[in-house]
Order: C-alpha cells, then sequence, then structure tokens
C-alpha cells in the first residue's frame, strides 16, 4: 500500500513525476505528473489521474477516449520523489494511437512482443476459417488444438534428446504457439498460468 506520507512534494515543487507501466509486459506508457489532488483521486477511484501543467486542471487519462489506465500497483522510487504506476491500460496510451508514448525503440522487449502476440492470438476467436491459421484452428475445436499441443509437445522433446538447438527452438515456438490458442479457447490467458507459478513459488 503507497504511503503518501513520504512523498518529497517539496522537491518535486508539488508535482510528483509519475512513470506508468503496463502491468503484464513493463512497457513503459507515458509519463505524466499529479498534485496532491490528482494523487488522491487516483487512490480514490483506481484510474490514473494527472494534473496538466498546460491546462492546469486535473485530467483523468482516458475521460474523452475511455482510454483508461485501470491502476494494479503503485511504488515510490527511493528517494520519494518519482511514482511507478502499474496499470491496465483499456485500449492505446498515446492520443497517436499506439500503446505507449514511447514507441521509437529499435528493440522491443520480449515479453512486451509475447503479449501483443497473445492478444493478436485472442482477436483471431470467431473470425473467418479462411482468413488465418488461427482462425482455421480455433473452428476445428479444442480436441484439434489439444491434439496439436501434444503433437507440438512431443516434437520439442524429440528435438531436445537428440540436441539439435535449431530445431529445439522452432518446435518450441511452435508449442508455446498452439499452447497459447489452446489457452485463449479455455478462455484463459498466460497471467493465469504465471499466476499459479507465483502461487506455488510462494510456498
Amino acid at each position: 500500500m503507497l504511503n503518501t506520507t513520504q512523498i518529497n512534494w517539496q522537491k518535486v515543487d508539488n508535482l510528483l513525476p509519475v512513470i506508468v507501466q503496463n502491468a503484464q509486459t513493463l512497457e513503459v506508457l507515458m509519463l505524466g505528473y499529479m498534485n496532491q489532488e490528482a494523487l488522491d483521486k487516483t487512490l480514490t477511484e483506481k484510474k490514473v489521474t494527472f494534473f496538466s501543467r498546460t491546462k492546469q486542471r486535473l485530467w483523468t487519462k482516458g475521460e474523452s477516449s475511455g482510454n483508461f489506465l485501470n491502476v494494479v500497483d503503485m511504488s515510490l522510487d527511493c528517494d520519494q520523489d518519482t511514482l511507478l504506476i502499474l496499470a491496465d491500460p483499456i485500449g492505446p496510451t498515446c492520443h497517436t494511437g499506439t500503446e505507449s508514448c514511447f514507441s521509437g525503440l529499435s528493440a522491443e522487449p520480449d515479453w512486451t512482443f509475447f503479449s501483443k502476440l497473445e492478444r493478436l492470438i485472442a482477436s483471431r476467436k470467431g473470425a473467418d476459417p479462411e482468413s488465418s491459421y488461427t482462425a482455421h484452428l480455433y473452428a476445428r475445436g479444442t480436441k484439434r488444438i489439444a491434439q496439436k499441443v501434444g503433437e507440438e509437445g512431443v516434437e520439442t522433446a524429440l528435438a531436445a534428446t537428440v540436441k539439435d538447438r535449431d530445431e529445439t527452438i522452432c518446435e518450441a515456438a511452435d508449442l508455446a504457439y498452439h499452447l497459447t490458442v489452446l489457452l485463449q479457447d479455455a478462455d484463459l490467458a498466460w497471467a493465469d498460468v504465471i499466476g499459479k507459478l507465483k502461487e506455488r513459488h510462494a510456498k
């Protein structure tokens, strides 16, 4: 739980820098500023609210577009003068339509890519079976998807057994893809799997 009494408001001239990250991928989404009122509103409503230095007023991210940033967790840095917020973004964060206001990096973080891939796979559910292999696989049903997971699992194991590095990578990629389809078919996500791993790790 965030202890707001620790914030060094005087040091930041009553405007606290706030970094917002995607809670699942940890992709940096944006940077903004909060005064005490904006922070209080964020804590109460669980939606990120900033203080606009241009308009000199509070503004809740998404108040016009509907692309809210739902708060998952918060943490102050060691100097108590910068706030990190983990958020669940509803739609693109940037006004230009991109997921992040920082979209110029040449190297995309691995989990950011994987999260986007998972969302793409999920979007193919119910699509025209002729439009993509993924949509066709969904149309074949759970039994066929599960069969593919089994096949790819065996092929991954065989490649690893003969110590074929490149083939192991290829088969593991196929396995990860088909397992993602299976999870989505069951209305599950990798976040559910990771949550179970965290639960077991904590024991």
